[in-house]
């Protein structure tokens, strides 16, 4: 069951957290969030899993950003989020999507219990400019039903920034003894 917009609004300070929130991005069953004003762009020619690569941080100004076909771009949304007892959920907006501008890949879901910014993982279809501020997608809940386990990840939860694969880190030998195996480490280190 997804929420509806007013009992999002009613779950706010309690198992929704939206900060800053505005009653004018609120829809009849989600919440519209907004593109902050800064990007990056991996600088890897090849990008490796097992290892951080690296980027550069690109600035939106006001006069707008144009995003290159088959680049692509990490963004974060400017509002912050918490959500406790409820699956939060992202999508891309129709209006923005009709621009060809898809905002996230693969992480459109979320976790019980997450707190911080969405990053968005964004890549345009054909050149595209997009501004600092502009309702880029929006965040919607399902009810659960069960035991409920949060979140707790040390990659992601609590972020303050636009966050870049960190996935080597489930890949470090010493967390994963498949990996290790994999690796050609003795287990008994």
């Amino acid at each position: 069951m997804i929420l509806t917009g007013s009992e999002i609004k009613a779950q706010l300070g309690g198992n929704i957290v939206i900060e800053p929130f505005d009653d004018n991005l609120l829809n009849p069953n989600s919440y519209n969030l907004r593109l902050h004003d800064e990007l990056i762009v991996y600088e890897e020619i090849v990008l490796d899993m097992r290892r951080a690569n690296r980027f550069r941080r690109l600035s939106i100004p006001p006069e707008g950003f144009v995003l290159t076909p088959n680049q692509f771009y990490l963004g974060r949304t400017v509002e912050r989020t918490e959500t406790y007892n409820l699956v939060p959920m992202l999508e891309g907006r129709s209006s923005i999507g009709r621009l060809g501008l898809f905002v996230h890949i693969t992480a459109g879901f979320g976790d019980v219990g997450f707190r911080g910014y969405w990053t968005l993982e964004m890549f345009a279809v054909q050149p595209v400019r997009v501004y600092p501020g502009v309702s880029i997608c929006q965040i919607f809940y399902h009810q659960i039903c069960g035991e409920v386990r949060e979140y707790r990840s040390d990659k992601y939860q609590n972020n303050h920034d636009i966050q870049p694969s960190l996935l080597f880190k489930e890949l470090e030998p010493k967390r994963d003894p498949q990996m290790r195996l994999a690796f050609g480490q003795e287990l008994s280190e």
